[in-house]
């Protein structure tokens, strides 16, 4: 089956102002990546918004919400929600561009079509709250494809890995009492947004592992061993969903750890080696941060890369 890859003009018209980081030459640096020779195969898919986006985002925003950010996104120039977070008048399409890209997914894979899957997306998801959105996120586009899974596909056991720099407090608060989802993340510690530490467990599906500043791929992959995969697999999903963030790269100007591109292509190995054991091979990806162009280009390469392939092991 072919690794399905999601991109759309419509994610480049969110724009988020000059010199914000979350910017639109992220997403011309990744598909520039992706147009090598080596990754032809990927299925290129360009998603409609289907009439019923509203009800998706609705599994895991209030209608409060809903309206709330709908109504902020302004008609020209720009709105923010805090400090970060930036809207302008193609953040609409975007936004719901983006939860109809991983619920399209979901349905292609849950229903045997494809197993794999990247959405190079943007906003990003995994801040924004079930009431707010927050930290260059508007809609939690990862904890939406979960709550679309369980409701039309009967899953009972989703896993979400994050392993983006930044804790995801809002995938966090969508499921921190629903066990039928394991949250786990990876993170830098102390760091925005200041949630994230290991008391933060949940109803025993939540796993959090705090990086100190300048930890590298050793201790990455160490903890990873010792406390994530093991979990993921104790759990037994039957989908994986991956916050996939490279902001966590050693030169990233909004963090400071210290990955590499090849961090990248083994933790997606692993969970790949997951998903083949526990749900055949069904896993989905969408983009979250990355902020240095070069390195973002690099790792998504890596990370795609590993999607399209067979996992490794002993590495």
């Amino acid at each position: 089956m072919r690794t399905l890859y999601y991109s759309h003009p419509d994610f480049l018209g969110h724009d988020t102002g000059v010199a914000h980081p979350e910017s639109i030459d992220r997403l011309h640096v990744i598909e520039q990546a992706l147009s090598a020779p080596e990754f032809a195969p990927l299925q290129r898919i360009t998603v409609d918004i289907p009439a019923d986006i509203l009800d998706k985002i609705g599994l895991v925003h209030s209608k409060a919400m809903i309206a709330k950010v709908l109504s902020t996104i302004p008609e020209q120039g720009y709105a923010n929600f805090d400090a970060d977070t930036v809207v302008s008048p193609g953040s609409k399409p975007a936004a719901l561009r983006a939860v109809a890209a991983v619920c399209d997914a979901v349905d292609r894979i849950c229903t045997g079509q494809n197993a794999r899957a990247f959405c190079a997306t943007r906003p990003p998801g995994h801040h924004a709250m079930p009431d707010y959105a927050m930290g260059f996120c508007l809609f939690n586009n990862i904890a939406i494809a979960a709550e679309y899974a369980r409701s039309r596909y009967g899953l009972t056991r989703i896993a979400i890995v994050d392993f983006d720099v930044h804790h995801g407090n809002g995938t966090q608060a969508a499921f921190c009492e629903q066990p039928q989802v394991l949250y786990a993340s990876s993170h830098q510690w102390p760091h925005y947004p200041g949630s994230g530490h290991p008391s933060e467990s949940g109803v025993g599906n939540v796993i959090n592992i705090p990086l100190p500043t300048g930890s590298g791929g050793e201790v990455f992959r160490d903890k990873y061993r010792q406390s994530i995969l093991p979990a993921v697999k104790t759990f037994k999903p039957e989908l994986i969903l991956v916050s996939a963030g490279f902001d966590a790269h050693r030169d990233d100007p909004l963090a400071s750890l210290d990955l590499v591109e090849d961090d990248y292509r083994w933790i997606t190995d692993e969970l790949l080696c997951i998903a083949n054991a526990c749900c055949q091979g069904r896993i989905i990806s969408a983009l979250e941060g990355g902020y240095n162009l070069s390195a973002l280009a690099d790792s998504v390469a890596a990370h795609v890369r590993s999607l399209m392939g067979s996992p490794t092991r002993g590495e």
